[in-house]
């Protein structure tokens, strides 16, 4: 969606409430204004399809012990995840969405900040473990992998026609079901660092499993 700059003159007591809503929500003033004026009109922007999505991630996640949620900005939902490791590491995931969404809807990042070699090395393993169990079950995937970092772009594999029809509430069900999948095989895989072949077969049931199990695959 193009946007332009327009000229407008507004009362200063309504901007000063448009700015106290706009740090509620943490966002900026602009996109408040434009999010005011199109619930007004029942227009859906992309940046209010973007917050029902990351809605329905969050009322999936809460609950769970698993995630420890932080407040989501305007494209970016992050959350952590402990690790049964040295210390308790946290697993840090970030889920930034596109406003245009005619190709990939957005992407996945998992990082792990660490001095520790070794966790790293562990991590790596992990990463390239997951990189193949999905290659092999549904092909090629978007993936950059560098150091403790993995970034995934998320492709819905749907005809233009459906993914621009997908609800929200079906797109945040379709991300919650796949991070949480990959977490669960990341835990997994610290379960036994020391057995490759295990961890492999443990990820690889993992992985079936989010298959069958999720109508539509990312």
């Amino acid at each position: 969606m193009s946007k332009s700059v327009y000229s407008v003159v507004l009362s200063d007591d309504v901007i000063s409430e448009i700015d106290r809503l706009a740090y509620n929500l943490n966002t900026n003033r602009s996109n408040m204004i434009n999010q005011i004026l199109a619930e007004y009109v029942s227009y859906t922007t992309p940046e209010k399809r973007i917050k029902e999505v990351f809605d329905r991630i969050r009322s999936v996640f809460d609950g769970r012990d698993v995630f420890r949620l932080a407040p989501p900005s305007d494209t970016m939902m992050s959350f952590g995840s402990p690790l049964a490791y040295k210390y308790n590491p946290t697993v840090r995931y970030a889920v930034e969405l596109y406003r245009d969404i005619s190709g990939a809807v957005g992407e996945l990042r998992v990082t792990l900040r660490s001095q520790n070699s070794t966790l790293l090395l562990y991590m790596m393993q992990f990463y390239k473990l997951w990189e193949e169990t999905e290659r092999h079950y549904i092909g090629d995937c978007d993936y950059s992998i560098d150091g403790g970092k993995l970034i995934r772009k998320l492709n819905l594999r749907l005809p233009p026609e459906e993914l621009q029809s997908l609800s929200a509430v079906d797109l945040g069900d379709i991300i919650a079901d796949y991070v949480s999948a990959f977490d669960s095989a990341l835990k997994s895989f610290f379960y036994d660092t020391d057995s490759r072949m295990g961890a492999a077969e443990r990820i690889d049931a993992i992985y079936r499993d989010y298959l069958h199990a999720s109508g539509r695959i990312i």
